[in-house]
């Protein structure tokens, strides 16, 4: 039986499935290695810099993360759905939450909230916050950013921690603080409009 051709894009998804089941420690040569029935060599051949496979493994995170939040989202619940998907990943996929979250991220360059905002948040999520909540592109900023930080949050409280916090109570915790961001996104947009 001819010997399978091991390809980079191989390495890669072992590699993720090594991260996903056992955390970013267990990405390592050998146990890529094992997981794809070859010999460590081909692995040597790709991964000369396992910096730059573990920054590939990132991206697959990523790239996981948004899949999975669009699967969850409903737009005609969009506070709670977000969160809920957040909360969701965290208790389903500790191991890519974190990886996703709680990376390093060495280019990232930012002295501020909304400098860390423009670099790590999707600009359509509140352009569609602005539309569908009547409010301005301004607050509707302040909003998703308060809303990722406070998701953020609390989902990794859930895999940090061993307090056995049931996720219903977590969710009704993000329902409750969204509308309080939302109300205070209105009460500005309405107060820059009377303003004018």
């Amino acid at each position: 039986m001819p010997k399978q051709r091991i390809t980079k894009e191989m390495v890669v998804k072992a590699a993720f499935e090594l991260a996903r089941e056992g955390g970013m420690e267990q990405v390592l040569v050998k146990n890529i290695a094992e997981k794809l029935g070859c010999s460590v060599q081909p692995i040597y051949s790709y991964c000369s810099n396992m910096e730059e496979l573990k920054k590939d493994v990132q991206k697959c995170a990523a790239e996981f993360f948004r899949e999975y939040v669009a699967a969850h989202v409903d737009k005609e619940d969009f506070f709670h759905s977000i969160g809920k998907a957040y909360l969701l990943l965290s208790k389903e996929e500790p191991n890519l939450f974190e990886l996703y979250f709680l990376r390093k991220r060495p280019d990232c360059m930012a002295t501020s909230l909304e400098k860390l905002y423009e670099q790590e948040c999707t600009p359509e999520v509140a352009e569609f916050l602005a539309e569908n909540y009547s409010i301005s592109l301004e607050a509707a900023r302040r909003l998703h950013l308060n809303m990722v930080i406070y998701n953020t949050g609390i989902s990794t409280l859930m895999i940090s921690s061993n307090f056995g916090i049931s996720l219903e109570e977590l969710e009704q915790k993000l329902v409750e603080t969204n509308e309080v961001f939302l109300e205070q996104a209105r009460k500005e947009t309405n107060e820059k409009e009377n303003r004018k």
